[in-house]
């Protein structure tokens, strides 16, 4: 299952080190925790309890942890959504973080913005990076089918920049949101994305090929719908094609292919063993990274990495659910496994294999399963049986 699928990709991170954030040699690790807003404060402690669990033969480094404040509850209580001194130790103390989840309104609240938006442009977090993984997934043909995709979001511009307008016109109010595509972050989001591919390919090599996923050449498919979007879709297209045609690594190692954004969806979810590594705009990219979740049973089981050149965030996908807060029951499956992406980042492969395994081996043994999987275990009672097999 997922470890199997990604059990090299610890691998390439040892041997590469410009995916790396910190250095292998350090003594310590200090990770910047943010629960944030809802089931954040009940799914972070569990993963910050799943690496405390790990072994000093298999995490050789230290690990400090940093409690940092932010989300929509604590702007209700400070007026501020990402407190400075938040961006400050994540800066001037921490080598990653992780994030639990925010609440923010559906309404304009004068004076608020996400904090987790926020956060990715001031560490220039600017590719979120979602694995999407399952040995049977439930296709909307009524097949079950395995995948092994990899979303790649751009993740500071696009219709997040957040610039809105409203005005009143003589037939009533209309609103009017600012788009911005640019070639700069678009290159690093190609470029993230054929290297990937490259590395992905370059894990499943030390794989039988009898249990690849995926079988064939590397592949990136680019996202777009620049049939509509002629300006901005079209320069983002034409910017990661440009990528491509410009390095003679990825021309003769990776596939490419264009996809518009509403058939992407749909083929997603017909035939999602189609694609390998998938890049996107920032709005597309979290609209088709939330439906895959869907393809291997729940958001709560989902992982992902806000990712810098410098820095790197684990995200689980969900959002905070406040129908569930607080009543012990929400899935820690995502955050266990964002914690594992962090450590993959920094470099220390065989603690986050180690995560992925024990993780794997519970969700196989389906004793300990939380209500969104159909089980009636609780946070604490799935972070335990994680744990003891560590």
């Amino acid at each position: 299952m997922y470890s199997s699928a990604l059990r090299s990709v610890q691998r390439a991170a040892q041997r590469t080190a410009s995916m790396s954030t910190s250095s292998v040699s350090a003594k310590s690790l200090t990770i910047g925790l943010i629960p944030a807003d809802g089931i954040g404060r009940e799914v972070i402690p569990a993963a910050r309890q799943v690496l405390e669990a790990l072994s000093s033969d298999i995490m050789p480094a230290r690990l400090n942890f940093v409690d940092l404040d932010a989300g929509f509850e604590y702007f209700q209580k400070h007026g501020v959504a990402l407190p400075e001194q938040t961006l400050a130790a994540l800066k001037g103390d921490c080598d990653g973080a992780l994030f639990g989840a925010v609440s923010s309104p559906s309404h304009k609240v004068a004076g608020y913005s996400s904090p987790i938006v926020g956060l990715r442009k001031q560490m220039d977090l600017y590719a979120n990076v979602r694995p999407v993984i399952s040995g049977a997934a439930a296709t909307a043909s009524g097949q079950k089918r395995a995948i092994d995709m990899l979303i790649i979001r751009e993740n500071t511009e696009c219709l997040y920049i957040k610039e809105e307008e409203l005005h009143e016109g003589a037939d009533g109010k209309y609103a009017i949101a600012k788009r911005r595509i640019s070639e700069f972050a678009s290159r690093r989001a190609g470029e993230m994305a054929f290297s990937m591919a490259l590395q992905r390919d370059l894990m499943r090599q030390k794989v039988a090929a009898s249990e690849r996923t995926w079988k064939g050449r590397p592949k990136v498919t680019i996202v777009h719908k620049s049939n509509v979007l002629s300006v901005t879709d079209g320069l983002w297209r034409e910017t990661v094609r440009g990528v491509y045609a410009g390095n003679a690594k990825y021309r003769e190692g990776v596939d490419v292919e264009e996809q518009l954004v509403d058939s992407m969806v749909y083929r997603m979810f017909r035939e999602p063993q189609a694609f390998d590594v998938v890049v996107a705009p920032n709005m597309y990219g979290d609209i088709i990274s939330d439906g895959a979740a869907a393809l291997v049973g729940s958001l709560g089981l989902v992982p992902s990495a806000n990712v810098g050149d410098r820095f790197v965030v684990g995200e689980p996908v969900h959002g905070s659910a406040p129908d569930i807060a607080g009543q012990n029951i929400a899935n820690p499956i995502a955050a266990i496994r964002s914690a594992a992406m962090l450590l993959e980042r920094t470099g220390y492969a065989s603690a986050a294999l180690a995560i992925y395994r024990a993780v794997d081996k519970v969700l196989e043994a389906g004793q300990t399963k939380t209500p969104d999987l159909g089980g009636k275990s609780t946070t604490s009672e799935v972070t335990e049986a994680v744990c003891r097999l560590l």
